[in-house]
């Protein structure tokens, strides 16, 4: 039986939730993949503006505390950051356990 690498990797616990004409989540698009690249990371992203699956699902995780995008939520700590943020706060918030 050969296994598929990718049915057994786990979830990623950081999430994205951005607007796809949204300008403060198309600033942090360069940070994130940076923060992706050089720490190896996964950030699951999900549009919400023109998705009410992915809106639901940020409602969720927001709770009020943002109300809008960018919005990142790190689902081991419980540590979310709203809007823009300079890079070593966005890492800081990925690599916090």
């Amino acid at each position: 039986m050969i296994m598929d690498p990718e049915a057994t990797k786990p979830e990623p616990h950081l999430l994205e939730f951005y607007g796809k004409e949204c300008a403060h989540c198309a600033a942090m698009a360069p940070l994130v993949a940076r923060l992706e690249e050089g720490e190896g990371l996964e950030i699951q992203k999900h549009e919400v503006w023109h998705s009410e699956q992915n809106a639901t699902l940020m409602r969720q995780y927001d709770q009020g505390r943002c109300g809008g995008v960018p919005f990142f939520y790190n689902r081991q700590t419980g540590k979310w950051l709203c809007g823009v943020v300079n890079y070593e706060e966005l890492k800081e918030w990925a690599l916090e356990k």
